[in-house]
């Protein structure tokens, strides 16, 4: 499952590339006919890994459950991000990546609670659930896309 992991970070390695140049507001803006911005969905896309990878299994996340509360499916931004936030969020990008990649290696995903997606997907596994990451990542790399077409 370390192939999957692997997507997810040439996925997140390409957004960030692609999203070079822009400023703290760029990051920020919530165009007309949105409700988010592209800080939002890059901090989902961790919020959302977490939980489904670590709270579905009954293991405590990597990061705060303010984090995961803020970046939750369903939140909305809360104000403003600023420069050290939007740094702090592309490294978790990785770094968290990198912790699950430890941590599947290391077995510790037993205790996995079987759900399902909004989507329609039956999950009982932490395969399962790595195997729908690459999904949700691109619908919001799409989004960010999107974004960034009417921020700059």
């Amino acid at each position: 499952m370390t192939k999957q992991i692997e997507i997810i970070r040439k996925t997140r390695s390409f957004l960030l590339k692609n999203l070079e140049g822009l400023t703290t507001e760029q990051y920020n803006k919530i165009p007309k006919g949105f409700n988010n911005n592209i800080i939002w969905n890059l901090g989902h896309m961790i919020a959302a890994q977490q939980g489904i990878c670590y709270i579905r299994a009954g293991l405590t996340p990597h990061v705060s459950e303010d984090f995961i509360n803020h970046y939750k499916s369903g939140s909305k931004p809360e104000g403003n991000v600023d420069a050290i936030g939007i740094e702090q969020i592309k490294s978790l990008l990785f770094s968290t990546l990198d912790q699950l990649e430890e941590d599947y290696k290391n077995d510790i995903f037993g205790g996995y609670t079987a759900w399902s997606t909004r989507y329609e997907v039956e999950m009982a596994s932490i395969d399962d659930a790595l195997n729908f990451l690459p999904f949700h990542e691109g619908l919001h790399s799409g989004c960010v896309n999107a974004l960034k077409r009417l921020v700059v």
